[in-house]
């Protein structure tokens, strides 16, 4: 069964519901449940759990054995601290993270005739539907490739451009700006399986640099152009925001779990060790103290106690700047190919755990030339401060996806777009011909 059979249309806006989001990745798995509140979407958390990622590597799944054991034991934690408001009750569908690295991003357009009656919710839902058939029969044509977002970016009424809220326009022609991802039906397969085993359903699917954008940024930074920069362990993701609408993903196969791995064969230690040394002394930017200021460093079977390696920081720093430079060249590089660099505005905002690495700001500034500062969950109240930092901002944007744009999903699309009685077809005939 492919993932977008799985996506329906659930009343998640619905008070009292419980909605989980279920963040893959490759350094950590982490579950978020919580409730809906109110009919606005707005929703509580519940319960809580993450742990240390297993059978993940570089986004992709590697052991589908350990990838579940991880996700069992992740899920199961959440729904202990949140048993008393389940009622006994087991968690059932989650919605679950794609990463960047296994998803395509483009722009198209759609011209539909609104024959001079207003411009509906049904007239934009069938641009959409209409997009998304153009690109099931482009892109995903052999089943390669899965839609998972179909987003409107802009419209233009009868010629006119800009026009931000069409609904309730009169006109004879619409044109629908739609922005379209998909992502590798093999990869999703995989991730399905891990789900299916753990006896929960996948609800939902939504790209992580685009949850953790929804998650992170203020609305002027959706309007004006911001680009978001999720770091995580194996993939640096990254989404353009732009007129209030997400417009461009990409990714690049290196993330914080690579900086580790150069520190470990740079320093001739072992991994547990390098990731200790990177969290506890790195930094992104050289300093003059670095060269003065010693630091011990393990070696692979020695006993440290007998034979200490003091080495100064500047070892640590040479290895660990470069990498961190790729990374952002990487992303700089892909945005100017793309074009995606001339709506981002100057904004960068980072997330992701590998994001808070001391002095990334700073070289992501100098590297990028843009503002750019951290991001870290703004729309759920009440998170503990454990996990209320950059890396757990996908994690809550994929509660703000499923519960304010649902909407968004391409099965939701088809289903809206296609009246379901006969009287309501009748009634858009003669709306559509009258």
């Amino acid at each position: 069964m492919s993932p977008s059979t799985l996506l329906h249309s659930l009343m998640f806006k619905s008070k009292g519901s419980v909605i989980a989001a279920l963040d893959i990745g490759s350094s950590k798995i982490a579950c978020f449940i919580a409730r809906v509140l109110d009919e606005e979407g707005r929703f509580e958390v519940l319960g809580i759990g993450h742990q240390a990622s297993a059978g993940i590597k570089n986004g992709g799944v590697v052991d589908l054995q350990s990838a579940e054991t991880a996700i069992r034991k992740t899920v199961h934690a959440a729904e202990h601290m949140a048993a008393g408001a389940m009622k006994g009750y087991p968690l059932r569908e989650v919605i679950i993270n794609v990463p960047g690295v296994h998803a395509l991003s483009h722009n198209s357009s759609v011209d539909i005739d609104v024959r001079g009656h207003d411009v509906t919710d049904h007239d934009i839902r069938r641009a959409l539907a209409r997009a998304q058939k153009q690109a099931l029969e482009a892109e995903t044509a052999g089943g390669e490739r899965e839609l998972i977002h179909t987003i409107a970016t802009g419209y233009a009424l009868d010629g006119q451009e800009g026009v931000r809220q069409p609904r309730g326009m009169v006109g004879e022609s619409l044109r629908v700006g739609v922005h379209l991802v998909t992502a590798e039906t093999t990869a999703l397969k995989n991730f399905e399986t891990c789900i299916e085993r753990s006896h929960l359903d996948i609800a939902a699917l939504c790209l992580s640099p685009y949850a953790a954008g929804l998650s992170a940024l203020v609305e002027d930074e959706m309007d004006l152009g911001c680009t978001v920069i999720d770091m995580g362990g194996g993939v640096t993701s990254f989404a353009v925001f732009s007129g209030g609408a997400f417009v461009y993903a990409d990714a690049v196969p290196l993330g914080g779990i690579h900086v580790t791995s150069d520190i470990a064969r740079g320093l001739t230690t072992g991994v547990a060790d390098a990731e200790r040394l990177k969290n506890l002394y790195g930094h992104a930017l050289a300093a003059s103290s670095d060269e003065t200021e010693m630091i011990d460093v393990p070696q692979i079977g020695e006993e440290r106690a007998i034979q200490p390696n003091h080495v100064p920081r500047s070892l640590l720093v040479g290895i660990i700047q470069p990498r961190l430079e790729e990374i952002m060249e990487m992303v700089r590089a892909r945005l100017k190919d793309s074009g995606a660099d001339t709506v981002a505005g100057r904004r960068v905002v980072l997330t992701g755990g590998a994001s808070q690495l001391a002095g990334l700001r700073d070289l992501a500034q100098m590297v990028l030339d843009k503002q750019v500062r951290l991001g870290k969950p703004i729309r759920i109240n009440g998170l503990a401060d454990a996990v209320s930092g950059p890396a757990f901002a996908t994690t809550a944007g994929l509660l703000t996806y499923i519960a304010e744009r649902s909407d968004e999903m391409p099965a939701e699309i088809i289903s809206m777009a296609q009246p379901g009685t006969v009287w309501e077809r009748v009634r858009l005939w003669l709306k559509e011909n009258w």
